[in-house]
């Protein structure tokens, strides 16, 4: 079982570690885990939190009981924040945007999102900022709004338009019509689904794999590939070159040298199809 974070707790955040894996679980199951302000001030705190504790590798961010997350609370991130002062407004919209995109899309370690239930509205932005998701193929997804009056807020639309080909985007935005887990790999908005049965174990495998990998290599590949999208060919290629040039100065087991090292001079892997061997970092 994983080990629950026993020197701190949220109220609406659930955190536990197991063998590299940081589980994060929104659990306001009654709501099925509707984004509340408290949620998303408490999120900010523990993105924090597991991005500097030794014990996580990986992120999984799910929701608890049969949901990942109904989107925006209406009652407590709309009507109630409606009627408070400005300045409130504007703390709970920040509190918002800040680790649904501004932490979660660029966060230092790798992320999956594990869809386990309803993913509505508000919650595809974190559901997108996640490097990778993985869906049960009885999900529902939905950008309801449209059904009671308002656009997609937030960042939901742009989110959208980054994962998502033109017509699905426009048809699921203007709609609101449900679609499930199978549909939502096909269109890219997550990358598999599988039987709700085997979606742990799914999520796992790919954390697994991931954990195997040369961490900060693979944070130089995610940001170089994220931020390049939004660069010309000129840029993106000076900003490429100097990511590489920064992930081999930072890489403590220096990962380029063993993988030439085993590929040219032993002979011992091929990496077109596997991993080098990593070894632990030696001082000095």
């Amino acid at each position: 079982m994983p080990e629950e974070r026993s020197e701190r707790s949220w109220s609406t955040v659930r955190v536990a570690y197991d063998s590299g894996i940081a589980w994060v679980t929104l659990d306001r199951p009654d709501k099925r885990n509707a984004m509340s302000p408290q949620l998303n001030a408490e999120m900010i705190e523990v993105l924090e939190a597991v991005e500097a504790d030794d014990r996580c590798g990986v992120v999984v961010l799910t929701g608890s009981g049969e949901s990942f997350s109904a989107g925006m609370d209406l009652k407590e991130y709309f009507r109630e924040v409606d009627k408070a002062p400005e300045y409130v407004q504007l703390k709970v919209r920040r509190d918002c945007s800040q680790w649904q995109w501004r932490m979660l899309r660029v966060f230092s370690k790798p992320t999956i999102a594990m869809v386990n239930g309803w993913c509505f509205g508000g919650a595809f932005v974190p559901l997108i900022a996640c490097d990778l998701a993985i869906a049960a193929d009885g999900a529902q997804f939905a950008l309801s709004e449209v059904n009671w009056g308002i656009p997609p807020g937030n960042l939901v639309t742009k989110a959208l338009s980054e994962v998502v080909g033109y017509r699905d985007a426009l048809r699921y935005i203007m709609t609101g019509d449900t679609f499930n887990g199978v549909q939502a790999a096909e269109m890219g908005l997550v990358n598999s689904s599988v039987p709700l049965a085997e979606l742990r174990a799914e999520t796992v495998k790919l954390a697994n794999n991931l954990l195997a990998k040369n961490p900060v290599v693979v944070r130089a590949a995610k940001l170089g590939f994220k931020h390049s999208r939004d660069m010309s060919w000129g840029q993106a290629e000076d900003y490429l070159y100097a990511k590489l040039e920064q992930s081999q100065f930072l890489d403590p087991e220096r990962g380029r040298e063993q993988g030439l090292k085993q590929f040219l001079d032993d002979k011992t892997i091929r990496p077109g199809l596997q991993a080098y061997e990593r070894h632990a970092p030696t001082a000095g």
